[in-house]
């Protein structure tokens, strides 16, 4: 399901030798968090494995539980919705125009509010 769109314009990715309709990119299911679903945007592949672009979305209520990205920097941009990050003990207010940033190898957690939250999750190096 589809919770958010962007405003009546169509979002596009572009990269080496293509241009892709965002919306015409699957949602992935976590495999360990239910409710939260991705969608790869920019993968290593098109990087020379230096970063990956990624929709992250958490559905109304649920959560990324604790977790840590074993030498990877990751930034939240926080797109739509509300929700927390709680990193290193501290518990941030994720609201759209938030930017999160969470260290290689710190345990951080996103929770989601009411109405869900997409995030525009970057990975230095690439997830996938």
């Amino acid at each position: 399901m589809e919770t958010y769109r962007s405003s009546g314009r169509t979002d596009t990715v572009v990269v080496p030798g293509q241009t892709i309709a965002t919306e015409s990119l699957p949602w992935n299911p976590h495999p360990k968090f239910a409710g939260v679903s991705l969608r790869h945007l920019v993968t290593g592949k098109d990087t020379g494995g230096r970063m990956s672009l990624h929709h992250v979305r958490v559905d109304p209520g649920c959560a990324i539980g604790d977790h840590a990205h074993t030498g990877q920097v990751e930034i939240h941009d926080v797109l739509a919705g509300t929700g927390t990050c709680t990193l290193e003990g501290r518990v941030l207010t994720y609201a759209p125009g938030v930017v999160g940033v969470m260290p290689a190898d710190q345990v951080h957690r996103v929770d989601a509010g009411k109405d869900g939250m997409l995030l525009l999750a970057t990975f230095v190096p690439p997830l996938v």
